[in-house]
């Protein structure tokens, strides 16, 4: 079952998908921030980085807005080189500022990990799966209660998640390492 629906979220752009998909999206749009939902969209990937349906699991849908984030230009004198407005990225990934978000919004549970669901022009969206660390049923859970240590408190404010990883450019190691930017003075 999870093989099909990996293959069905291969390519959302084929068979009746897109129409469902265009529906869910301006329905989101309306919708707030932060939402918690009752079972993941994707139950696949959801799966595959840790989810369980039992007590102590919760996932919300995080809208996070897309694009630059570009500074604003000061309306006093300056030359254009240091107006300060280009060479600034944001050195986290939308991803990881929407787990941040969720975090922010449950601040008793912590973050697992989280998946992209779908984007437009203006927005992505992504779930975060959340872990309550003082449940009894996680307690319990060898596979997962490596998360009620307290070393693991605020993991995604100090990038310890997966996409938080990524950002911080520790996902291969070795001689398969890449760099994820040129240098920190080059921005």
């Amino acid at each position: 079952m999870y093989k099909h629906i990996s293959l069905l979220w291969k390519d959302i752009r084929k068979g009746k998908f897109p129409e469902l998909v265009r529906a869910r999206l301006i329905k989101w749009r309306r919708e707030p921030t932060v939402v918690r939902i009752d079972k993941p969209t994707r139950l696949d990937r959801a799966r595959s980085l840790g989810y369980k349906d039992k007590q102590g699991f919760v996932v919300v849908r995080v809208r996070v807005r897309r694009g630059p984030m570009n500074k604003i230009r000061p309306d006093s004198g300056r030359r254009p080189k240091r107006m300060g407005v280009y060479g600034h990225s944001v050195r986290k990934s939308l991803q990881w500022i929407a787990e941040e978000k969720a975090a922010r919004k449950y601040p008793n549970l912590e973050v697992l990990s989280s998946y992209w669901v779908g984007e437009d022009g203006r927005y992505k969206w992504f779930e975060v799966i959340l872990v309550d660390p003082n449940h009894p049923s996680i307690i319990n859970d060898n596979n997962i209660n490596w998360i009620c240590n307290p070393s693991q408190r605020g993991r995604v404010f100090r990038g310890l998640t997966p996409a938080g990883r990524k950002s911080r450019g520790l996902r291969l190691k070795g001689s398969r390492a890449v760099k994820n930017r040129p240098s920190r003075s080059s921005a």
